[in-house]
């Protein structure tokens, strides 16, 4: 055999495999005790036996005598080789073995696994019949069992002397190290206000169920602020309502048999800081105001992002925020109203927001008036007239016959101009084939439909009071006759123009 055969045995207790092994006992073949029997000499010591006993385990283990006589040592196989245990869990185990050097004259049927409790005599087989396997696995084992295996090659002649597992088996329950998962948001400082609840709930694993304890700041925790249920899986530590004090590093220690695992959690209960010691009013000049404040006695137990400062006029008494989220104490108010009384106040800020209260000047920062006189400088009128200039000249154009095309100049000028279109210096306006338009600036002459007659140079002209300008370009319509115009756009009224002249062509009626 060059590869493992693996099989498990059929669920059922230890004593549904003494049922079996009542129906169907397994013969234990010893060469020796045959030539024992022949001489009429006593019979040596079964080879069946195991090797080597457990120390704790009884005398009575050991198996009972075989009632048979053993076949003949070429018949029957002799012991598989390298018994050894794969596995154990905490309700089965599993063996592996190799073939046989020997086989026997008779052929291979399989082999038996057998097992012996501690404290028993009788060995039960695992397998009532023989399988062709090299592997085994016994299940539904209860915890605290303890046992040994054997296993023997089975011919037609019977059972082979077994191979014994070296040491018993002892179904335990199998510890898994403990080990804390700290959800990410807890992994930084836990930030709540005060008056909110605290509820954290820490993951952790371990087999069998692992003893969770928790302390603060590496004391024990009050009982009477803080509830904690622990179940198989998690842990929860609860605060109904937190104060500042329930601040600190909340320690969860998970231990299992010697072993153990530790998670810090930082929680942090914070308030909104008091207002700012003190302020006055240093000095007023021009329309400015500089202040000057000490920072509050009571920051809410967290860092402060800062001040916020307000004004707010005599007449009108509303408050108007000049700075926010501010950190200097000193500051200085610009674009004041001349002629009005100032008051002002500093709130501090933290991250459960303003304080409830503000710092407020005792003193009115007035404004005073200066004697100042205007003195208007003269306003010269701009002349925006100009004469007609074209910033954007015609371009050369090339179209399709039968498809419209556009030319597009732009005009500078004021007032503004009157724009003419021409081609080949005779005036388009009136004429429906082509359409004219100025937009700021912008002159478009729109040509429809153009054949090869439309061809041509075209100019456009922009004239005011202070003078003209003009600029050309030249289109070129090229592609099908005029026999495939006609055919292609025949006239609106639906009748073939045969007129010869060019300008024919080109119109529609």
């Amino acid at each position: 055999m060059t590869g493992k055969a693996t099989s498990e045995a059929p669920a059922g207790g230890l004593e549904e495999m003494a049922a079996e092994a009542a129906k169907m006992p397994i013969t234990e073949p010893s060469g020796e005790g045959a030539a024992s029997e022949s001489t009429g000499e006593e019979p040596a010591p079964k080879p069946q036996e195991p090797a080597a006993q457990d120390p704790a385990a009884p005398e009575a283990s050991v198996a009972p005598a075989a009632t048979k006589p053993a076949p003949p040592s070429e018949d029957v196989p002799s012991a598989p080789l390298l018994l050894a245990l794969e596995d154990v869990s905490d309700s089965s185990v599993s063996v592996s073995w190799e073939p046989p050097d020997r086989l026997g004259r008779l052929g291979l049927q399989g082999y038996v696994l057998e097992l012996c409790r501690e404290g028993a005599s009788e060995w039960v087989p695992v397998n009532p019949r023989p399988m062709m396997v090299t592997q085994l696995t016994v299940r539904n084992l209860a915890l605290g069992d303890k046992f040994l295996l054997r296993v023997a090659a089975v011919s037609s002649a019977g059972a082979g002397p077994p191979a014994v597992l070296d040491q018993p088996v002892h179904i335990r329950a199998i510890i898994e190290a403990p080990k804390i998962r700290v959800p990410r948001h807890l992994r930084e400082t836990y930030i709540r206000q005060v008056g909110e609840a605290v509820n954290l709930q820490i993951p952790f694993q371990g087999n069998p169920k692992p003893q969770a304890s928790w302390t603060h700041n590496g004391q024990a925790l009050d009982s009477q602020r803080v509830s904690v249920r622990t179940g198989d899986r998690d842990s929860i530590l609860f605060i109904r309502s937190a104060q500042r004090a329930d601040s600190g590093c909340y320690e969860l220690t998970v231990q299992l048999e010697g072993l153990e695992a530790k998670a810090a959690i930082n929680i942090l209960v914070i308030e909104k800081p008091g207002p700012p010691s003190s302020i006055r009013l240093v000095d007023v000049w021009g329309c400015n105001a500089a202040l000057e404040w000490t920072p509050p006695r009571d920051t809410g137990n967290t860092e402060l992002l800062g001040y916020t400062v307000q004004k707010a006029d005599k007449k009108t008494g509303q408050w108007f925020t000049v700075l926010e989220r501010y950190h200097p104490t000193t500051c200085t108010i610009s674009d004041l109203i001349v002629g009005n009384s100032y008051s002002f106040r500093v709130f501090s800020e933290n991250l459960c927001g303003l304080s409830a209260s503000a710092a407020t000047t005792k003193e009115l920062a007035r404004i005073q008036k200066a004697d100042i006189v205007a003195k208007p400088k003269g306003f010269v009128e701009r002349d925006f007239y100009e004469a007609p200039t074209f910033t954007q000249p015609l371009a050369d154009h090339t179209s399709t016959p039968g498809y419209s095309t556009q030319l597009f100049c732009s005009v500078r000028a004021s007032p503004k101009p009157k724009i003419i279109w021409m081609k080949n210096k005779m005036d388009l306006q009136g004429d429906p084939k082509y359409r004219a338009l100025t937009e700021h600036g912008i002159c478009t002459l729109e040509i429809r439909k153009p054949c090869p007659f439309d061809s041509g140079v075209y100019t456009c002209k922009a004239i005011n009071v202070l003078g003209e300008a003009s600029v050309d370009c030249r289109l070129e319509v090229k592609g099908e006759g005029l026999k495939n115009i006609l055919l292609r756009d025949p006239p609106m009224d639906g009748r073939t123009d045969t007129t010869s002249s060019p300008a024919g062509l080109g119109a529609t009626t």
